[in-house]
């Protein structure tokens, strides 16, 4: 049976520090990649990420809408991409941002979360704004299968501060809820949870005991949006070693498409952000 996600994010990150990047094979990369908008330039450029991170960073995070936007085509370079992440060992983090009503969640669970799909990844990314307890199914086929969640709370982008930081009919700013009902999730005898939380870099710290979570965070907003390994350092530095898993995605991508670039990119990142967190 497969070890937890906490537990195996927890060893890679102490192994091989908090590193995750993102691959996003938009557009506009592959036409600073000067390569084509096109299934093959996707393709080229998912697998020449992956080459160039392996054994430097944790994790990588797939956004799939940049696979989405090709169909059926996309979905199979993203298939790849995720098998020979895991045939190189590798965590996959998808970042699908899915979350619906809870019947309709059972579906987007066994996609991400089965064993029995192509697009079977470590963990994915899942909104709470039907409700956290609307994502149960995401939650039990995590715990079943040893894999993980990430459930936003507080974004890295602008937009999202006017709804993450509202008050509820309790007085309770509704990040600091999605935090709060994510630490009571992963309330267990030992190790780390598989419920995790994503809160940007780029946010003031919340009110909420972050070292209380129980479970690891996913941290965007370093990097090209400008938060930097020293405010990742501020905002986490009571959390547990080995919670913190931090995205970097264009400030390494911009160094491709040459490996030797990408990966001298990636390799000062995951230390800048080695030397900051515990």
């Amino acid at each position: 049976m497969r070890d937890p996600f906490g537990q195996r994010l927890q060893e890679r990150v102490r192994a091989l520090g908090p590193l995750c990047v993102g691959v996003d094979p938009s557009s506009l990369l592959l036409s600073a990649w000067e390569r084509s908008d096109s299934v093959e330039g996707l393709e080229f450029a998912s697998l020449a990420i992956l080459e160039a991170v392996l054994g430097v960073a944790a994790a990588i995070k797939p956004q799939v809408a940049f696979f989405e936007r090709f169909g059926s085509s996309g979905l199979r370079v993203l298939e790849r991409l995720i098998g020979d992440a895991r045939d190189a060992d590798i965590l996959v983090v998808a970042d699908a941002k899915r979350g619906d009503f809870a019947p309709t969640n059972v579906g987007y669970a066994e996609a991400w979360l089965g064993e029995q799909s192509p697009l079977c990844v470590d963990a994915v990314t899942v909104s709470p704004y039907l409700g956290v307890m609307a994502l149960r199914p995401f939650f039990d086929l995590a715990e079943e299968n040893g894999r993980g969640v990430f459930v936003l709370a507080a974004t890295s982008n602008d937009e999202g501060r006017v709804l993450q930081s509202a008050r509820t009919a309790d007085d309770e700013r509704v990040e600091e809820m999605v935090l709060r009902q994510v630490s009571e999730l992963n309330r267990r005898d030992d190790g780390l949870g598989n419920v995790g939380a994503v809160l940007g870099a780029t946010r003031d710290r919340p009110a909420f005991n972050l070292s209380s979570l129980g479970g690891p965070f996913l941290v965007p907003g370093v990097g090209a949006q400008g938060a930097t390994a020293d405010n990742v350092s501020r905002m986490f530095e009571r959390c547990p070693q080995g919670t913190v898993l931090v995205n970097v995605g264009r400030a390494i991508l911009e160094a491709g498409p040459d490996r030797a670039g990408l990966r001298d990119a990636t390799q000062r990142w995951r230390d800048d952000l080695g030397a900051a967190l515990p």
